[in-house]
């Protein structure tokens, strides 16, 4: 019998899953994984999560060695909340779009345009934007971060538009000054595909990440992060739910609900980036500990700062990092 080569390549991910938990055990380390990454990498993860959560655990981890399957500004989050750490991005080339459409010279220049302003930077960004900015939000504590400077009536909200305007209409006490910024996986959800997936399933509940546009945030049942999605859904009696983020959500949503049925708002939900990372290159990241992301100097140190005031905010302790 000949195999097909859907079963070569079942037999290929085998071998490199059997290899990459071999060599996690002889480097000592732990795997991270965001919620948007390809299924089989969420397999082998010690941790899953929003950017939040990861922040949160990569700060509290013993190994040695922090894998982060996502893109760059998580693994340089990681790398600068543990400075005796190796922290590795299994692709180099796995880059956030958003994270790119605002720079520290830029933001610089829309500080001193608004001198009165604090600024708060959503964690898709790079670290020297972080080191501009006064403190960190994610899409999951973005409210209770600008909530929480109580003495600023004017914020800067960097990159992302959408994520501004929904702090906006949530706080309306204070004026966000947005950037022109969009996640290109978000943007992708319109009107007519919540309309459109809502008329075949009129009993289904539409969950929505706050990087869409506002006119589909103002069609969804609920509004969260991936990490309250989560949550969500676990404590609702629906049985079914329309998801309005990254594909990679369905597989830890099916596996934690399998009396539940999920489908997407649109087809298109899928970040490039995010599906970068593949088993082969999760194996070659820790054959040959590559590759190592490294924040260093005041860039490390002020990023450090704002990231450090967002987990005070966001934690029910202090979280602290070694070196510092």
């Amino acid at each position: 019998m000949v195999r097909q080569p859907e079963d070569r390549d079942a037999s290929y991910n085998e071998q490199l899953k059997k290899k990459i938990l071999k060599l996690k055990k002889e480097k000592d380390a732990v795997i991270i994984v965001h919620n948007y990454q390809r299924d089989e990498i969420q397999e082998l993860a010690d941790i899953t999560g929003d950017s939040l959560a990861l922040s949160q655990a990569a700060v509290r981890t013993d190994a040695k060695v922090i894998v982060f399957c996502g893109v760059t500004f998580m693994a340089e989050t990681a790398a600068i909340l543990n400075p005796d750490k190796i922290v590795l991005l299994p692709v180099f080339e796995a880059g956030c779009p958003m994270a790119d459409m605002i720079t520290a010279e830029k933001l610089r220049a829309m500080k001193a345009d608004n001198p009165d302003a604090a600024v708060v930077c959503y964690v898709n960004s790079s670290a020297k934007v972080k080191a501009e900015s006064d403190i960190c939000c994610t899409s999951s504590n973005a409210i209770e971060i600008v909530r929480s400077l109580k003495d600023h009536k004017r914020i800067i909200f960097v990159p992302d538009r959408n994520l501004g305007l929904y702090v906006q209409s949530q706080v309306p006490d204070k004026e966000i000054i947005l950037w022109k910024g969009f996640c290109p996986t978000h943007i992708r959800v319109q009107e007519e595909d919540v309309l459109e997936v809502r008329k075949a399933y009129p009993d289904a509940e539409f969950i929505a990440h706050p990087e869409c546009a506002p006119e589909v945030l103002a069609l969804a049942d609920h509004i969260c992060s991936t990490g309250g999605m989560f949550k969500y859904v676990k404590g609702s009696g629906s049985k079914r739910f329309i998801i309005g983020t990254e594909s990679g959500m369905l597989f830890k949503l099916k596996a934690q609900n399998p009396d539940k049925e999920f489908f997407l708002a649109t087809s298109h939900l899928i970040c490039p980036s995010m599906k970068l990372t593949t088993l082969g290159w999760l194996a070659h990241s820790l054959e040959n500990m590559v590759y190592k992301i490294e924040v260093t100097g005041d860039i490390k140190l002020k990023a450090k700062k704002a990231l450090d005031r967002m987990l005070l905010v966001s934690c029910d302790k202090p979280l602290t990092s070694a070196g510092y």
